[in-house]
């Protein structure tokens, strides 16, 4: 399973970005797809995943952020609005499996994407 995120870029506050993730190799039914996003010397933390159809997000982006797929495309999108200073960080896709009270722990996705920057900028 390969996946490819895209969408990255410079974003004035309050603006908003799409982050793509393609899949290759596996449709990406068979997963639970995932978001996460490391800033530097830090942990790579969660921000959204869905899981069975449905979404889940941290409290932090909850309301600003929407995460869906397009099966036929094989790809999972997720679209940032109202987008803050603290939003600044790499954003990495990632796909796995496991019970729901490890949606947000990185140790249940054993397939990751490359990672793409997202600057917003005050």
């Amino acid at each position: 399973v390969q996946l490819q995120a895209s969408g990255g870029g410079l974003v004035q506050a309050g603006g908003s970005l799409r982050l793509s993730c393609a899949v290759s190799g596996r449709s990406i039914r068979s997963y639970r797809m995932g978001w996460f996003r490391q800033a530097p010397g830090k942990e790579r933390d969660f921000v959204s995943a869905l899981s069975g159809g449905s979404p889940y997000y941290a409290d932090s982006v909850k309301g600003r952020f929407v995460i869906s797929r397009d099966s036929a495309l094989n790809t999972v999108y997720l679209q940032m609005n109202s987008l803050e200073v603290e939003d600044t960080v790499v954003y990495y896709c990632t796909a796995g499996q496991g019970v729901i009270s490890s949606i947000r722990t990185t140790v249940t996705y054993p397939y990751w994407g490359q990672g793409t920057q997202v600057t917003v900028s005050s």
